[in-house]
């Protein structure tokens, strides 16, 4: 099973369009929004193309094909599951491939990854879960500290990185923890 996880797209057009390019090149068999989709928030700088009802149509395309989970950011509202044909308004969603590796989605701000990594609100998981999860706009790919048996992945932001490069996530069944999440970076057109 191939994943694609996205995060943080805050209404930006322009890198909306960027990830369903990306999202058609990379035919994977699920798609994951971990939050933050139309709105930039109030920490946040407008990022480029800002314009929420321009990326509706965008993520509800991404939907059509009945593959795409979304979780709830701290940006996003009741409004945009009025305007979005797709649930995402829920705290988090687990997934669990084929192997029978769980993969505990949530946006970041409720569970787990308050700062970074840190693990303040973590979930019980089983040993081999992952914790796959948004909100800081920095990757991360590492074993949880203090928690060897889990993983944590963050994807990056796809609009509005803090570390420098826009990104998704690609998660593939069948390897180890280690091999089986990376980061793509997403290139301007």
């Amino acid at each position: 099973m191939k994943v694609l996880i996205a995060s943080d797209i805050h209404g930006s057009a322009y890198w909306a369009e960027r990830l369903a390019e990306a999202i058609e090149a990379e035919q994977p068999d699920r798609i994951v929004l971990l939050g933050d989709l139309l709105y930039h928030g109030p920490r946040n700088d407008l990022p480029r193309d800002y314009a929420p009802k321009r990326v509706i149509p965008i993520l509800n395309r991404l939907a059509e094909q009945g593959n795409l989970i979304a979780v709830r950011g701290n940006c996003d509202a009741e409004v945009d599951q009025m305007v979005l044909d797709f649930p995402c308004m829920a705290d988090y969603a687990e997934l669990i491939d084929e192997d029978g590796r769980a993969l505990f989605l949530t946006h970041g701000h409720v569970f787990g990854a308050g700062f970074h990594n840190s693990v303040d609100n973590l979930p019980a998981l089983a040993a081999g879960s992952a914790i796959v999860y948004g909100h800081t706009h920095v990757k991360v790919n590492e074993q949880v500290p203090g928690h060897p048996a889990i993983w944590a992945f963050n994807p990056g932001s796809v609009s509005i990185p803090k570390d420098g490069s826009h990104s998704y996530g690609i998660y593939v069944s069948g390897w180890p923890a280690d091999e089986a999440f990376r980061h793509v970076v997403l290139e301007e057109a």
